[in-house]
């Protein structure tokens, strides 16, 4: 298993189920294209930026996906109705 996250596979993997829920929530929860990359973008660029780490490469290539996850995710929170009762 040391292989499989010191070569990065280990988050290719679940990049691969992130892009698999991206398709179930288009296609089958009927979510629109930006609510649903709005949501997962984020999490995606930080699996980016530990793919990164895990395989060594400088610190900009860890700091870049993570930096433009930030305002995604402020942007996703943005668009959000505030929960009632929180």
């Amino acid at each position: 298993m040391r292989w499989l996250f010191a070569s990065g596979h280990a988050v290719d993997i679940v990049l691969v189920v992130i892009a698999a829920e991206l398709g179930w929530l288009i296609i089958r929860r009927g979510w629109g294209l930006s609510d649903a990359l709005l949501r997962l973008v984020p999490g995606a660029l930080m699996l980016v930026a530990l793919r990164a780490a895990l395989i060594g490469l400088d610190w900009y290539w860890i700091a870049l996906p993570l930096l433009v996850s930030f305002p995604i995710n402020l942007a996703d929170l943005a668009r959000k109705p505030a929960r009632p009762g929180g």
